[in-house]
């Protein structure tokens, strides 16, 4: 007899119907349609500078805002935390809202200092980090101004009002008992705001710039150029998005961070991927390229395979930006924002790191060598190491992620039915069919 209910359902024909995804297909359309709206009239008047890329970035931010508000109406699920139909006085909870100021603004006095302490953010050595600098110091007068109404409008609605901030407020100043864990929930989820936010605007003019002064006569007239200019375009689209992402953590609009990864190896996992504790970089322990070259380089003078190559480099990038779009609102590292099941999720549980090293397996062809045998091989293991980086970083996230049962729900319909965890299942014989014909037997 089959006791399992994936393989009675299996066995019966019955639909196996996919969890529903905590964002809709629509909203990640709308800031797509809005981004691709801008960058046409960008290259139309050749508004190419950084002022230009911000704008960019708002134009995927502000379309998405509005459907997920208009369409979704997302400010009214449960999981935002707020009952907008209560009527509580503000000076019923001003107390709890000042508690939470202080937390909130000796969070942003500590980042700051970080900020203002750390050399890095004040170089170019790995992005336009002075750019994020510039940003923050235009922003911070304003946010901390509105961040007062908006502390004491939303915690008239909260139904939980004393959050992590509140916690640390309270500590701060004494004024009851101390929550450490809500404290190191608060403190994590800002350290992942702080760290990737300045990264992503330190970026996000490179990209964007480079992709808006491409020349159309050298784009069109070139398939290597061509491929290379949509492969910059696919990279604008998934920092756009996640910027975005980074800035838009707001109950209001269910993007709120759930939680963010308690685990240490998940930060070592995904720190070292980022500078400056990135280890792919240029002189890195992890850099494959010594001795290397790239694609181009290998398939000179033979256009069909360029023309090939070219195209399957794009379709991964595209894979990758559709991954991020797929997040909406809510692309972030190390946390829990909700579970997604659409797009590129609905093929793979981590599409994004798949067609990512997949991108650069074939984009450098690491056992090829410009210098030696052992050039190659010595890439070629570099390259495996970084795709073990990738894959550590895939299961701290699903440690992180399997305590929600959205997820479990999730992860238990991808082993029946995502065609990449099939695949892999139909390799190592351990695919469902397989399983359902043992027990069967």
């Amino acid at each position: 007899m089959l006791h399992d209910p994936a393989l009675a359902r299996a066995a019966t024909n019955a639909p196996d119907p996919r969890p529903i995804s905590a964002v809709s297909t629509g909203v990640g359309m709308a800031g797509l349609a809005g981004l691709i709206t801008w960058v046409a009239i960008a290259r139309y008047f050749h508004f190419d500078g950084s002022h230009a890329a911000l704008v960019n970035v708002a134009a995927c931010g502000v379309p998405m805002i509005l459907w997920s508000v208009l369409v979704d109406k997302v400010h009214r699920r449960a999981s935002t935390g707020i009952d907008w139909s209560r009527q509580t006085p503000w000076r019923d909870t001003l107390d709890i809202s000042l508690t939470k100021l202080a937390g909130l603004w000796a969070t942003w006095a500590g980042i700051a200092l970080i900020y203002g302490t750390f050399r890095f953010y004040w170089t170019n050595q790995w992005g336009n980090y002075p750019f994020s600098m510039w940003v923050f110091g235009g922003v911070a007068p304003l946010l901390f101004v509105a961040s007062i109404p908006y502390v004491i409008w939303l915690d008239r609605k909260l139904v939980e009002p004393c959050d992590g901030a509140w916690a640390l407020g309270t500590w701060l100043m004494g004024t009851g008992p101390v929550d450490p864990e809500a404290i190191y929930a608060h403190l994590r989820s800002w350290a992942v705001k702080a760290f990737f936010l300045a990264f992503m605007l330190a970026i996000v003019p490179g990209g964007y710039g480079e992709f808006i002064r491409a020349d159309w006569s050298v784009v069109l007239g070139n398939p290597v150029a061509l491929a290379n200019w949509l492969i910059t375009f696919m990279f604008v689209i998934d920092v756009a998005f996640a910027t975005v992402g980074y800035v838009l953590t707001m109950r209001p609009l269910d993007a709120h961070i759930r939680s963010a990864n308690p685990h240490a190896q998940a930060w070592t996992a995904a720190l070292i991927c980022y500078p400056p504790f990135t280890l792919m970089g240029n002189g890195g322990p992890l850099d494959y390229h010594p001795g290397t070259s790239d694609w181009t380089h290998w398939f000179a003078g033979q256009p069909v395979l360029l023309a090939i190559t070219g195209v399957v480099l794009v379709v991964l990038t595209a894979i990758y930006a559709w991954a991020t779009i797929a997040f909406g609102l809510r692309f972030s590292n190390l946390t829990h924002r909700g579970i997604l099941t659409h797009g590129p999720y609905a093929w793979s549980r981590h599409p994004a790191y798949l067609s990512k090293n997949l991108f650069w397996w074939i984009a450098t062809i690491p056992v090829l060598s410009t210098g030696s045998l052992a050039d190659a091989a010595r890439a070629t293991i570099l390259m495996g190491l970084v795709a073990a980086v990738y894959y550590w970083r895939a299961k701290t996230e699903e440690k992180h992620l399997g305590a929600d049962p959205d997820y479990q729900a999730y992860s238990a319909w991808m082993d029946r039915n995502g065609p990449v965890p099939r695949f892999f299942g139909w390799l190592s014989g351990k695919s469902p069919a397989a399983d359902q014909n043992r027990i069967s037997s």
